[in-house]
């Protein structure tokens, strides 16, 4: 087994600041006929991270875990035909009578026939079925997406969803992005104030 070193240089920002250097160390080997490349961790040096928590960016800044929050006015989810890119009913739902439910929902433009398109509102919201609820249970349920990655699942599932339907620079996808930050910020302060 051979050792390879690699010299990584750092480069800081600043007239006044000098260049560190970053060791890596690379120990090739050889499994089945390929040569890999692996690093090594020096057991002489000391790591530059001081804080290893994923909730916390460069420079201090803490990163704002996204919480999940509906737009009213959105209705995206309620395109319930959204073409080859998202799963069938048979994909998603186990239950054939799930299946039927979900399909005698489905307009003949692919909207859901509950949903008024000039109010951009559902008639039957407080009697909706389980799999129009963005909910842990549900999502636990459906996707098998554990409580602890809900909201970064929903948000992603609603993004999609918006992307496919309304479009990426869509004022609907603006307001999703503008809500999910808000709501991000106020967990956010909750936390410090609970912290003092």
């Amino acid at each position: 087994m051979c050792q390879l070193v690699h010299l990584c240089s750092l480069v800081t920002l600043g007239a006044a600041s000098s260049a560190g250097r970053l060791s890596c160390t690379f120990r090739a080997s050889s499994a089945g006929g390929r040569q890999k490349m692996e690093k090594v961790r020096d057991p002489n040096k000391q790591s530059n991270r001081v804080n290893k928590n994923k909730n916390v960016l460069g420079f201090g800044t803490e990163k704002k875990a996204e919480k999940w929050s509906c737009v009213q006015g959105c209705g995206a989810c309620c395109k319930l035909d959204k073409g080859p890119s998202f799963g069938t009913p048979e994909e998603i739902f186990d239950d054939p009578v799930d299946v039927e439910l979900f399909k005698s929902m489905v307009g003949s433009d692919g909207w859901c026939i509950h949903y008024d398109k000039a109010t951009r509102t559902c008639s039957i919201y407080e009697r909706r079925p389980y799999f129009c609820r963005v909910e842990e249970q549900v999502f636990q349920n459906l996707y098998g997406i554990d409580k602890k990655r809900f909201n970064k699942e929903a948000c992603r599932s609603c993004r999609d969803t918006i992307r496919e339907i309304y479009g990426s620079n869509s004022s609907e996808m603006e307001n999703f992005n503008e809500t999910i930050k808000s709501s991000a910020s106020k967990v956010d302060q909750t936390t410090r104030s609970a912290l003092e």
